[in-house]
């Protein structure tokens, strides 16, 4: 049995693959950041480095 380590984040835009055991979990989903996890209500993205989801 192979366990997941790994997910892309569940924001749609997000190009980011987050770790699971430091996922931001809303709703039942893995998400990358508060702002993804949030819906980007602040207007900004992840800002994670190469990912420009919400921009």
């Amino acid at each position: 049995m192979t366990t997941v380590t790994q997910m892309k984040c569940a924001c749609e835009s997000c190009l980011c693959v987050v770790p699971t055991d430091k996922a931001v979990m809303k709703d039942g989903k893995p998400y990358c950041s508060d702002a993804c996890a949030n819906g980007h209500v602040d207007g900004k993205g992840c800002g994670h480095s190469g990912c420009e989801c919400h921009s």
